[in-house]
């Protein structure tokens, strides 16, 4: 699902939290998708199967946040982190994953993720998270 781009304009508070949904697996992928999309706080501009895929929609659509799993085809949650911040700066990376390693984890933190996050968390903390690094609480330390 695709929308059109987000104004340069800041956001009103009230504005939901923008995000970009990367997850090779498709039936966790339209479930989270589904379950984001029947909150007003936050809005689903795209959702992707494989890291070859996040970067043109992350340029494309400015989303806020993009949700990422770790294992991806085509480029791994450390590349994808690295490419995104590279090509959207001002958008914050979440991991959301079943299997990174605490190697992975500092991986991806040091690509620019804000959180690594597993996917058997609660909703509402996956959603809290979300808020935070959108939010710039979540900022990484330098």
């Amino acid at each position: 699902m695709l929308t059109g781009e987000r104004s340069s304009i800041s956001p009103a508070l009230s504005d939901p939290v923008r995000i970009l949904l990367v997850e090779d697996n498709k039936i966790f992928r339209e479930a989270l998708e589904l379950l984001l999309g029947l909150r007003s706080d936050v809005q689903v501009v795209a959702a992707v199967g494989d890291g070859t895929a996040a970067v043109p929609a992350c340029v494309e659509l400015h989303p806020d946040v993009v949700v990422l799993d770790f294992r991806l085809p085509g480029m791994d949650g450390v590349q994808v982190t690295s490419a995104v911040k590279e090509a959207c700066p001002d958008t914050a990376v979440l991991c959301l994953t079943a299997t990174a390693s605490g190697a992975e984890t500092e991986a991806l933190m040091a690509a620019g993720a804000v959180a690594c996050l597993r996917k058997d968390q609660e909703l509402e903390e996956i959603v809290a998270a979300i808020h935070s690094a959108a939010a710039g609480r979540l900022a990484r330390a330098e």
